[in-house]
């Protein structure tokens, strides 16, 4: 047998090898991200355990950042970085244990199906094709990568269009969000698609795929370069600690805003739904009324969306108005819906092998376009 290795020196790569002495006791620890002591993400590739029965131990399971969102948990591998699947995991309150024999020289894990900066770079370049897009360097991250905008309308039609807002990954490692925004960006450059052609006529998109391009990269769960929480720099960005929301506020104000959707991942529970601006000391039966209207429209669209489900309602006028949803709503006066997408699996609608996957939320991203044609057109 060759020797054991793991390597996660490469895109988004993150884990701490502890012991890898034993096949049967390979011991690791979940990397925190690289300034904050969020530890969730993880992404790494075994090597040398073709045919060989291994067992991995996440040590530091029960202290990572969302604990429940280890029970029920499946853990994500794949061979090609093409296809990935699921594998059962256990976790007994601290330590969470896999167990499988690969059936290749080389074995990636991750915590969810990874998105690379490569792929990120391709999106681009595909919307970049089309004359429907124009894409706009908004500035820079810490790291100095691009703060790059989508700005997607048919420029044929139309003058006094709805503005229309998606952003994705304000969280590197919820790298469901920016299959969601590729799954929205290339249904609305289908030409032959009725919708997206009628939503073009009436709309203007601002899409930011990526929000967080530095903690992608550096494999970080929750944080930018700097170790900011980007969901909680809304209501006072600075360029030098969170210039990621400091250029999208500055264009978000430059051009308005009229319907807002901010794409995210949840650890722990297994559903996909949205989170409104209730709270909002501005919430109004207007918005109320646009609220319903969407949800209506996306549980029509697609059986994979659910409102049973979902975060408990803070106390009227008690909203935090630090994080996007929160602070959009507010200052453009205008529906505003956070997107949460499970790490684990639809339970309603499961999927024994590949669990809530990236296809599955690029077709989620695609399918919400109905619930924004419905809350437009009012």
């Amino acid at each position: 047998m060759n020797p054991l290795h793991i390597s996660s020196q490469f895109d988004a790569g993150a884990i701490d090898v502890i012991s890898l002495a034993d096949p049967q006791d390979i011991q690791l620890q979940i990397r925190p991200d690289n300034a904050s002591p969020f530890a969730q993400w993880f992404y790494f590739c075994l090597q040398g355990a073709a045919g060989v029965p291994v067992v991995l131990r996440f040590l530091n399971a029960g202290q990572s950042a969302y604990p429940p969102g280890w029970d029920g948990y499946r853990i994500v591998a794949s061979v090609d970085r093409q296809h990935w699947f699921r594998l059962d995991a256990s976790y007994d309150g601290q330590v969470m244990t896999v167990r499988t024999t690969p059936t290749a020289n080389r074995l990636y894990f991750a915590y969810f199906e990874p998105y690379s900066h490569e792929r990120h770079l391709d999106l681009l370049a595909e919307a970049t094709a089309s004359d429907l897009v124009a894409v706009e360097h908004l500035g820079a991250t810490l790291d100095g990568r691009d703060m790059t905008l989508l700005r997607i309308t048919d420029p044929q039609v139309g003058t006094a269009k709805k503005k229309v807002w998606l952003i994705a990954r304000q969280h590197p490692g919820e790298t469901m969000a920016e299959w969601f925004a590729e799954g929205f960006v290339q249904r609305l450059l289908d030409r032959a698609d009725p919708l997206s052609r009628v939503l073009l006529q009436q709309c203007e998109f601002f899409v930011v795929p990526n929000m967080n391009p530095d903690g992608a990269l550096r494999g970080n769960l929750r944080t930018n370069a700097g170790g900011a929480n980007l969901n909680r720099e809304w209501l006072a960005p600075s360029l030098e600690k969170s210039p990621e929301v400091f250029h999208v506020r500055a264009k978000m104000q430059a051009v308005g805003v009229d319907l807002f959707l901010d794409a995210h991942g949840d650890e722990n529970l297994p559903y996909n739904f949205v989170v409104g601006t209730e709270a909002n000391p501005g919430f109004s039966p207007r918005i109320e009324g646009l609220q319903n209207i969407f949800k209506a429209a996306w549980l029509a669209a697609s059986p994979d969306f659910q409102t049973e489900v979902g975060y408990p309602r803070a106390a009227p006028g008690q909203a935090n108005l630090s994080l996007a949803t929160n602070w959009v709503g507010q200052h453009f006066d205008c529906l505003a819906f956070t997107i949460e997408m499970p790490f684990k699996d639809n339970a309603n609608l499961p999927d024994a092998d590949a669990g809530w996957n990236g296809e599955r939320s690029k077709k989620l991203g695609a399918s919400v376009l109905a619930a924004v044609r419905a809350a437009v057109s009012v």
